[in-house]
């Protein structure tokens, strides 16, 4: 990266810095938390062994008082359940005995769910016992909170099983079998209920997305509004702010102009930045995240506050106090930045809590469009470096990735595999509040940070050369960046949920409609060696 002058020194430049580590994080497009294993592509099929895996709701009560529900994943054999839970009907669970289910049972399990762990003998002998001794369905407890898909043998030629067999995690199945043990009436209902084909709360997310960068965009001549040349300084010292133009936009206004070095480096940093989260993961580690990103949260959500405020009532930004060490800052910036710090750390401390995506998504929307006020593109060469990279970074890390690893290296880092039941904090996200299963639609900051990039250039380069809305290339590529969320949300559907590299929708939608509109009205040239030769109030480097 480049910027001019000396080495950054302000706050706002160590954001700036601060968001490009936690931008190497895994920006990986996902639409909802659960995973569920793929390891079956081989297996053995029969006519009585090809049901569909589905996602099971397993309601639970014990002595009459209701518990939360428990998601388990059905077998490819066996009986399936009822999609709604009016037609379900709530059996009495019991513990087999012998527990692994695979002997013949010495359990009275007549019209009761028989509950076995997993292990000493195939799922289908586990389900012949079980229905064997009267039992109405069977519950496996897996050794492990993942949900792996129970398949039959090459031996399972004839099955003949009637009842429905559901695999549940470890932690859920423990307490069940330590509840019963314990002596105490278990009592559980099952049913699948259909997942909606499109739900609301993606639409929000979708709208977030093309919101932040549109008003990232736009938000130095709209919203700063005379501020513009002073929205980085507010904690600045007084006499700085006063000082001439010349001065401030070489000592105040630092802007980071992305260069294409800059831009090969990048792919080789978080290449490097995500092979130690995969191999190193840990709670530790990802607090340490947390930490750099409420550090950013707060001074993006700083800067954001005190340009408004200052925006509709000028005299707040002209009142100023001393400080010990500091000298004369504006009292504004000291009576918000308390807030913003409280803000971040009350969502730290509560970011298990249901409400808890809010804080996350105002301190991370907060953060990019700072962040993209200061971290800038000169022209469409440098353009195409960053975004090539980017889009070779996500399509790697995603699809070829298995072939060397064994596993997709990015969607492991981000289900948080090792991480101790911590969140990468550096994503938007928002419940599925239409979906029966939960869970949550999610967007990485580098979904929106790379593309972001590109718009906000081209609203610079519009209005620079006066161009209008149609004639010009911001309208467009919002467009463009919006058609290529949706993309992404059709590729999620038509691969089940399996997690997808957005970068590989979003930047021919972005990056390839700006080179063919420039190479359509004969302005590719220009906005490739756009900034060498100009400045139009910008900081821009010859390169």
């Amino acid at each position: 990266m480049a910027s001019r002058g000396a080495f950054p020194s302000s706050p706002h430049l160590v954001l700036a810095v601060v968001l490009l580590v936690l931008a190497f994080s895994p920006h990986l497009f996902v639409a909802a938390e659960d995973e569920i294993s793929l390891e079956d592509d081989d297996a053995p099929r029969s006519p009585n062994c090809n049901n569909k895996f589905q996602l099971v709701k397993i309601k639970n009560w014990v002595n009459g008082t209701e518990g939360t529900s428990i998601v388990g994943l059905s077998a490819r054999f066996g009986t399936s359940v009822p999609r709604l839970a009016s037609d379900a009907q709530k059996h009495s669970a019991l513990l087999t005995n012998p527990l692994n289910c695979c002997a013949n049972l010495t359990s009275k399990l007549t019209n009761s769910v028989a509950l076995a762990k997993r292990g000493d003998c195939t799922f289908t002998a586990k389900a012949k016992a079980a229905q064997l001794g009267g039992a109405a369905g069977l519950l496996v407890i897996n050794d492990s909170e993942d949900l792996y898909k129970m398949v039959c043998t090459e031996n399972d030629t004839s099955l003949n099983l009637t009842i429905p067999v559901v695999m549940i995690p470890k932690s859920a199945g423990d307490y069940l079998k330590d509840t019963l043990i314990n002596g105490q009436r278990v009592e559980v209902l099952l049913y699948s209920p259909n997942r909606p084909v499109v739900d609301l709360s993606a639409t929000f997310l979708w709208l977030m997305a093309v919101g932040t960068i549109v008003c990232a965009s736009v938000w130095a001549e709209i919203i700063a509004g005379e501020q513009i040349d002073d929205r980085y300084n507010q904690l600045t010292r007084k006499d700085q702010l006063n000082a001439g133009a010349e001065n401030r936009e070489e000592s105040e206004k630092e802007i980071l102009e992305i260069n294409a070095k800059g831009a090969i480096i990048f792919v080789i940093a978080a290449s490097v930045f995500l092979l130690l989260l995969f191999y190193f993961m840990s709670s530790w580690f990802i607090w340490l995240l947390i930490v750099l990103f409420c550090i950013g949260g707060t001074e993006g959500m700083h800067v954001c506050l005190v340009t408004l405020i200052s925006r509709f009532c000028k005299d707040c930004g002209q009142k100023t106090v001393n400080l010990p060490i500091i000298g004369e800052v504006l009292i504004l910036s000291v009576v918000v930045l308390p807030f913003c710090a409280a803000f971040a750390i009350l969502w730290a401390a509560n970011q298990h809590a249901s409400y808890s995506w809010i804080g996350q998504d105002i301190l991370g929307i907060c953060l990019m469009i700072t962040v993209l006020q200061m971290v800038r593109l000169p022209n469409i060469k440098v353009a195409s470096a960053l975004l090539s990279c980017a889009f070779v970074y996500d399509v790697f890390w995603v699809f070829i990735s298995p072939l060397i690893f064994h596993e997709s290296v990015m969607i492991a880092v981000a289900r948080g595999d090792n991480s101790g039941g911590e969140a990468i904090p550096m994503l938007l996200r928002i419940p599925r509040f239409f979906d029966p299963w939960g869970g949550y639609d999610m967007i990485g900051f580098g979904d929106i940070l790379f593309p972001g990039l590109l718009v906000a250039f081209s609203y610079r380069y519009d209005r620079s050369k006066k161009k209008g809305i149609l004639n010009g290339y911001f309208l467009w590529l919002t467009i463009g960046y919006a058609f290529g969320l949706f993309l992404t949300y059709l590729a999620l559907y038509l691969m089940d949920g399996h997690g997808q590299p957005a970068l590989l929708y979003l930047v021919p939608c972005t990056l390839g409609l700006t080179i063919i509109l420039g190479w359509l009205r004969g302005e590719l040239n220009d906005l490739w060696n756009y900034g060498k030769h100009q400045t139009s109030g910008i900081p821009i480097e010859e390169r």
